[in-house]
């Protein structure tokens, strides 16, 4: 008997009745909705609640703070009615049993919704418990929307009437929609005014100058340069610029900062340059008037920060520093110069460890040993008298001594190579006596033998006896040493 359809059975004495909202109900809040069929445009809602005798005060209080809403779709849920056309809203006074509002609106369903909140401080008079919502009629009056007015129904209102709705006689507006002036509505606002009977005045700053929609009083293509806010009545905030205040201000005296055009007169802060201080420094250039350059050694090869002059991002290998400009100290290279040189390396490259040897060594890292060669990076090759060829890779001496061919009597380039090293320079000299003490020793043993011919060689240095006349041709001595290469030439020097 408490059916929500009683409410529109055209039977006043059936109602339909909801369960109870309120501060000791589990419901707090409730609503009704009836399908129309089709949309319509409404005019006026008529709604009977139920009446008791001597509880008239008490039914009123029940209903007092509804809303009715107007919707095209189905709703099922508070937050949906919520978003609703609202066409009525229940104040502080109670409502009369016989309830009537006019509500011009489009919609298919009408709503009534109510509830009883815990958190809500309502108003007096009010139910807060128990609160039944009892429906005995709902009365809906308007007309379909395709049927405006004219003799056959088929003209439409002025679009700019107040929710489409005119006079069905000759189609003029009851209101116009806000912008528009006139009986028909067809006249705008004049030159700076907007809204309901174009009663307010534009007050944004426009861009271009041109003025504010006369609608909405907005400015329909931005806020003009300097200006911004929702009604473009906001001037910029200091240190901003520009259309919208989107630029930042670079000014070195950041209050000369010019807000629609940005110009500095006092010039510009590090890192920017031109009128309007908004240019970065150019690339690999920084500070005051962008007259400082970057290090160059920025990671990646990219520019400095155009104001700081650091590397944001690290640096090269080889380089420290926040602005890469101080070298690896020595012994050390690469990433943060976190790489220890090769010790056997005399110098090393910061940026990637490349050296040069010290005596001994060869090699990218100076970890090679050197090969029938000596000193730094094993520049010199050993003498080839050496036996095998082989001396120490440090100074260039004979390790196992010479071999048998250094008796040969020939001079021989890389010997005079050879020395200009202090070690084969005292050898040189301790030769040089020993073969002077023995000449003359031999000389005089040579003598008692006339015309007797001697060639001797010892470490390279060769000579005849004094009885030879000087322009004697001699037998090539080669052929004879040939013959005595393999005999201890030493002994035969040891004088008698």
């Amino acid at each position: 008997m408490y059916d929500a359809s009683t409410a529109v059975d055209g039977n006043i004495a059936t109602c339909m009745r909801t369960l109870d909202i309120g501060r000791t109900s589990p419901q707090k809040t409730v609503w009704w909705k009836v399908d129309l069929g089709g949309v319509y445009t409404i005019n006026s809602i008529n709604i009977q609640f139920r009446a008791y005798n001597g509880y008239e005060d008490r039914q009123r209080g029940r209903l007092a703070g509804f809303s009715l809403y107007m919707s095209n779709s189905s709703v099922s849920t508070n937050t949906d009615i919520k978003s609703a056309a609202m066409c009525y809203k229940d104040g502080p006074h109670l409502p009369a049993i016989n309830f009537t509002t006019t509500c011009i609106k489009e919609g298919r369903y009408v709503i009534f919704y109510n509830e009883r909140l815990n958190e809500v401080t309502y108003p007096k008079g009010y139910e807060i418990s128990n609160d039944f919502t009892e429906l005995c009629e709902v009365i809906v009056k308007g007309r379909n929307t395709t049927c405006i007015y004219g003799s056959n129904c088929d003209i439409p209102c002025p679009v700019s009437c107040k929710d489409n709705v005119c006079q069905e006689q000759n189609g003029s507006c009851y209101d116009c929609k806000p912008g528009w002036l006139g009986s028909f509505c067809n006249t705008t606002c004049g030159t700076g005014w907007y809204g309901v009977n174009c009663s307010q005045p534009c007050v944004g700053h426009c861009r271009d100058g041109i003025t504010c929609n006369h609608v909405t009083g907005l400015c329909d293509r931005g806020c003009d340069a300097g200006w911004t806010g929702y009604m473009c009545n906001k001037e910029c905030n200091r240190g901003t610029f520009g259309y919208d205040c989107v630029n930042t201000c670079h000014c070195l005296n950041i209050s000369s900062c010019d807000k629609r055009t940005g110009t500095c007169d006092g010039g510009c802060t590090p890192g920017y340059i031109n009128n309007n201080c908004s240019t970065n420094c150019p690339y690999k250039y920084f500070g005051m008037n962008c007259t400082e350059r970057c290090s160059g050694h920025c990671i990646n090869n990219k520019t400095c920060d155009h104001v700081s002059g650091e590397c944001s991002d690290g640096c090269l290998d080889g380089y420290i520093g926040i602005f890469c400009n101080e070298t690896c100290i020595d012994g050390y290279y690469g990433p943060d110069c976190s790489k220890k040189c090769q010790s056997n390396c005399r110098t090393c490259r910061h940026t990637d460890g490349m050296c040069t040897c010290g005596a001994g060594w060869i090699g990218p890292k100076c970890n090679t040993e050197c090969v029938w060669s000596f000193g730094e990076d094993c520049q010199y090759p050993c003498n080839r008298h050496c036996l095998n060829q082989t001396c120490d890779r440090f100074n260039g001496s004979c390790l196992y001594g010479f071999s048998d061919e250094y008796m040969f009597c020939e001079l021989d380039t890389d010997d005079i190579q050879m020395a200009n090293t202090p070690l084969l320079v005292g050898i040189s000299v301790s030769i040089l006596v020993n073969v002077i003490v023995i000449s003359v020793k031999l000389l005089r043993q040579r003598k008692t033998s006339s015309k007797q011919k001697h060639r001797m060689c010892i470490i390279k240095t060769c000579w005849t006896t004094d009885s030879e006349q000087t322009n004697t041709r001699y037998d090539d001595p080669y052929q004879e040493l040939e013959e005595r290469k393999k005999e201890n030439l030493y002994q035969n020097l040891t004088l008698q």
